[in-house]
């Protein structure tokens, strides 16, 4: 099945064609420059430019792919959890196109499309396992039983991982977004330097918090010169806080489920020192890990059309009436 994927949930406005597994085209227009003066993404200004790269992003899509839009037989959108405006954009798009051409529609969950991400990334992948999702919007934890088939086991209590990188990242003057630039700048650091607090230390529960940690760092650091702070030192010591965190995490989980195979994606997927330490760990464990690659961490339409195939071929199909869940929750077919 040839499905075209939209995918507007942030600051990306992404189409592409995905046929039997494989991607034909995953075109990515991103706002970062746009949004960076202002330390993170502005909704308001993310739909506006939805609006104006959406036609262009689609047409960019079938361009590369050598399809045309006749060929198309399944339209997916991501619908549910992200920024209500550019949403809105991007179904809005979706639901035009399969009412034009008589094609069926389903709404993605964003979560979903990471998930389907790192299967992209690693067909071989088997059911069940573990999928680590963490990005700047979201930390989430969630059992794999099989295609569209989910349990989630756990979550961030407050900000994402990739939502305290950002924030260290401004409080430090490093620039947004925070993560690619603080996962090279700690590369030069002592990882050791400062013992920042690990997040629910102790807990069996398989949640996330990072609210605690990026207040530590503040907190220590509040008031003083940026010149005279040893500023690789302070970020390759969060970065090791964080990545601890959400390995610890994980793989407590996995001991608990007694599962082998660990899925890591989302677009904090692509930091050096998360993957280095989880093939560590997992080695050490006796866990097989699977990394998403890099062109397919981040917000992309190629994620969105590949759960959109396995949706359709379930049988869920949406109606014009398909709308927006900016909070909605990732079930299970």
């Amino acid at each position: 099945m040839l499905v075209l994927g939209i995918e507007t949930s942030c600051d990306e406005t992404s189409a592409a064609l995905v046929s039997g597994g494989d991607v034909l085209s995953n075109i990515i227009a991103s706002q970062v420059d746009l949004h960076a003066k202002y330390g993170g993404v502005v909704p308001e200004i993310a739909a506006r430019k939805h609006v104006e790269a959406i036609g262009y992003v689609v047409e960019e899509a079938l361009d590369a792919s050598s399809k045309s839009l006749s060929e198309v037989e399944g339209v997916a959108v991501t619908s549910k959890y992200g920024l209500v405006g550019p949403l809105v954009i991007g179904v809005a798009a979706a639901k035009a196109l399969a009412y034009a051409f008589q094609v069926p529609i389903t709404g993605i969950h964003h979560i979903e499309g990471h998930i389907f991400a790192g299967m992209l990334s690693n067909p071989q992948m088997p059911f069940p396992h573990l999928c680590l999702t963490v990005s700047g919007g979201h930390t989430m934890l969630v059992y794999v039983k099989g295609p569209c088939r989910y349990e989630v086991l756990g979550q961030t209590l407050d900000d994402a991982a990739g939502e305290a990188f950002d924030k260290i990242a401004k409080f430090l003057g490093l620039g947004f977004p925070g993560g690619p630039v603080i996962d090279r700048l700690a590369r030069q650091g002592d990882r050791a330097a400062f013992d920042f607090p690990r997040p629910l230390k102790g807990r069996k529960n398989p949640d996330f918090s990072f609210s605690g940690l990026k207040t530590s760092v503040v907190n220590r650091f509040k008031g003083r010169e940026r010149s005279g702070m040893p500023l690789a030192d302070i970020v390759a010591s969060f970065q090791e806080a964080v990545v601890d965190h959400l390995v610890s995490k994980t793989l407590q989980a996995a001991s608990q489920r007694q599962v082998a195979h660990i899925s890591v994606t989302g677009g904090v997927a692509i930091n050096s020192r998360l993957r280095e330490v989880f093939t560590e760990e997992c080695a050490r464990g006796r866990y097989r890990v699977y990394f998403t690659m890099p062109s397919l961490c981040g917000d992309n339409a190629a994620m969105i059309a590949a759960a959109g195939a396995a949706r359709i071929g379930l049988g869920d199909v949406a109606g014009m009436d398909l709308n927006v869940d900016p909070s909605g929750q990732l079930e299970s077919l």
